[in-house]
């Protein structure tokens, strides 16, 4: 697993963990039961607080892509089911939703917002599917 934190995006550091962990879990670079670093091994390896390496790993469980037991390494968790997928829509669509807001009234166009939309999705198929997106 491999981990980089960016200083100077304004994104909080275990949220920039979380994003990075669910992209290799999407490009299939980390599967189900592979053992992440405990907390204090990954705030050790980044330079980062525990709190913060906890953060990250506690909002990746709550969103049900680790799982995590008190004395035991976390683990990436099973591939969601069809339970909770309405959960997961709802959710997905409000957040979705906050950042076309954002991305409008700091004045990108509708056709800005699908045309960086769609350049996402392209670097993160090409990801998946092992090919280089630039």
């Amino acid at each position: 697993m491999l981990l980089s934190i960016d200083q100077d995006n304004r994104q909080p550091i275990y949220l920039q963990i979380v994003r990075q962990i669910k992209e290799q879990i999407l490009a299939s670079e980390l599967t189900a039961g592979d053992e992440l670093p405990s907390v204090r091994e990954l705030g050790d390896a980044l330079g980062i607080s525990l709190h913060t390496a906890r953060s990250a790993y506690q909002v990746l469980s709550e969103e049900g892509f680790l799982r995590v037991r008190l004395g035991k390494k976390a683990r990436i968790a099973d591939r969601p089911t069809d339970e909770g997928t309405t959960d997961f829509t709802d959710e997905f669509s409000s957040r979705l939703r906050e950042l076309v807001v954002d991305g409008l009234l700091q004045g990108s166009s509708p056709a800005e917002l699908h045309e960086r939309m769609d350049r996402e999705i392209e670097a993160l198929e090409a990801r998946s599917s092992g090919k280089d997106a630039s």
